[in-house]
């Protein structure tokens, strides 16, 4: 059977649309990811119920699939609230909600692999732990955590083609259309899997020259 690059090139505009929407579903959910993941990495620290809670949030999400997450959110939960979701809207309440939970692990591991020294060092000059923590450690900390940052927005991006199975045309979904009315997997699966490599490269190499100024600065 001969590879079609004629059914490649055609396809790419239908393609591309569906990787915008995948570039856009894991830009936003990494954004809300990162917000909840530094309260639930913050909180992991400290004592009390709300570490408690954010050990079990991280726990539950981490230990469960996210495709599972996404049906939970898709179709358990207008049985709850006695009203549909939209697709876009469980997917990035799904993706969110998992991508939080890595970065929880993140944010705390960062922020416990600064020397206790600084914590000691800023109380005794009668700054709070706030404070400390807003001006002294989490800037060191982000340097740190810069690299697993970046790779959990890789594998967001990736894992984000689960939601296809909410039928929203992301980057898969558009490929399993296509293949429905043309009956050429391979080369469909092909143009797919390029252009996931080439926005992966792309936000890898992009982490890579932050990483090295972040250093230069520091």
């Amino acid at each position: 059977m001969d590879f079609r690059w004629d059914l490649v090139w055609s396809s790419l505009p239908t393609l591309l649309t569906g990787a915008k929407l995948t570039v856009q579903l894991t830009s936003i959910s990494v954004f809300f990811g990162i917000i909840l993941g530094t309260l639930a990495g913050i909180t992991r620290i400290t004592k009390g119920p709300l570490k408690a809670a954010s050990a079990t949030y991280i726990d539950v999400i981490r230990g469960t699939p996210l495709l599972v997450q996404t049906f939970l959110i898709f179709y358990g939960l207008p049985s709850i609230i006695q009203r549909p979701i939209p697709a876009y809207l469980a997917a990035v309440l799904a993706l969110s909600i998992n991508s939080g939970a890595y970065v929880g692990e993140i944010v705390r591991s960062g922020i416990q692999s600064i020397d206790r020294g600084q914590w000691e060092a800023a109380a005794s000059l009668g700054h709070s732990r706030i404070q400390t923590l807003g001006y002294i450690i989490l800037p060191q900390a982000f340097r740190r955590m810069l690299p697993p940052l970046g790779n959990e927005f890789i594998a967001l991006l990736k894992d984000s083609s689960l939601v296809s199975v909410i039928a929203l045309e992301e980057l898969v979904r558009k490929g399993q259309l296509i293949i429905g009315r043309t009956f050429r997997p391979f080369e469909v699966w092909f143009a797919v899997a390029v252009i996931y490599f080439v926005m992966t490269f792309t936000v890898s190499r992009f982490v890579n020259l932050l990483e090295r100024r972040t250093t230069l600065q520091s």
